[in-house]
């Protein structure tokens, strides 16, 4: 099982080594309808999770041949904090990371976890999803497998922003019908007062979900991030004008696996070399394109 994938082009945090610590399957404690992953069951344990040994041989076999990584960025097929060795791996990638950040990419859950809660506070950056601040839409939108009081899990948050030195970031996903309206961000707005994150990023649906949802106009973003007055907040952008990844046929297939991408991402981030690798996975049919609301994406056949 390969662990380590990319460079990967991230929208909001600069050139990405991707880490994941459930290679072999999903395993998320949510279901959450706009996920790019297959739907699936929530699970509330790692399942077949790598050990802290394997992880850190290839960071830093990657590390080695990407010397100008940004962030390491800790994530998963579903929520990286199910992984059982996160505080020991945490400390490990201090060791060896140089220069670069470490990151992990939660949907929050953890927060309400103590124990989670003192290996997050060994990164540099934690990035929590909150989708909605209202009971009845947050569990519509992210269908945690055990029921989850959003309240609770608000000043789980804010207690933890008090303890953490790093950088918190705290993200948004618009889904159409669900948490797009001026009362949602308002009460958002509420919560991200009291949690007090570095920066809120506000994005919508980009990639084939898991679900029949849809995402909304960058028009209607940009009126709902004009509600968040309670820290910096960002409308995440598909544009990229860093590094171009050379990928072998190997690495794209990974990659795919992992992340879907658009032809943006193919334009923008991908080598000339990587291209010609991309057309001959698409000739072999072990790559295909589909059409997911007017925009074209790379998937796995």
């Amino acid at each position: 099982m390969k662990i380590v994938f990319g460079p990967v082009s991230s929208r909001r945090f600069g050139t990405s080594l991707g880490v994941d610590l459930s290679p072999t399957q999903k395993c998320c404690n949510f279901d959450c309808v706009y996920c790019e992953l297959t739907a699936a069951k929530p699970v509330f344990a790692a399942i077949d999770p790598p050990s802290v040994e394997q992880v850190r041989a290839e960071v830093k076999t990657a590390l080695a041949a990407h010397p100008h990584i940004d962030v390491i960025t800790l994530t998963a097929n579903g929520e990286p904090t199910l992984y059982p060795h996160l505080a020991r791996l945490a400390r490990e990638l201090n060791l060896i990371k140089g220069s670069s950040k470490t990151l992990i990419l939660s949907n929050g859950s953890g927060a309400l976890n103590p124990q989670i809660c003192e290996a997050l506070k060994e990164l540099d950056i934690v990035k929590f999803s909150l989708d909605s601040a209202v009971q009845k839409t947050f569990t519509r939108i992210d269908r945690a497998g055990a029921k989850t009081d959003v309240n609770e899990l608000i000043g789980a948050m804010e207690k933890f922003r008090r303890e953490f030195k790093g950088e918190l970031v705290l993200e948004i996903l618009v889904v159409a019908g669900l948490n797009d309206t001026a009362a949602e961000f308002r009460a958002l707005n509420d919560a991200v007062n009291k949690i007090l994150p570095n920066r809120v990023d506000i994005s919508t649906i980009d990639r084939p979900p898991a679900y029949p949802v849809k995402g909304v106009s960058t028009e209607v973003l940009k009126e709902l991030a004009s509600l968040i007055t309670g820290a910096p907040c960002v409308i995440a952008s598909a544009k990229y004008s860093g590094e171009k990844f050379e990928l072998s046929k190997d690495e794209l297939l990974e990659l795919i696996k992992r992340r879907p991408q658009s032809e943006n991402d193919a334009a923008s981030s991908f080598s000339e070399g990587t291209k010609r690798n991309l057309d001959e996975l698409l000739a072999q049919k072990k790559v295909k394109k589909i059409n997911v609301a007017g925009i074209w994406f790379y998937k796995l056949v």
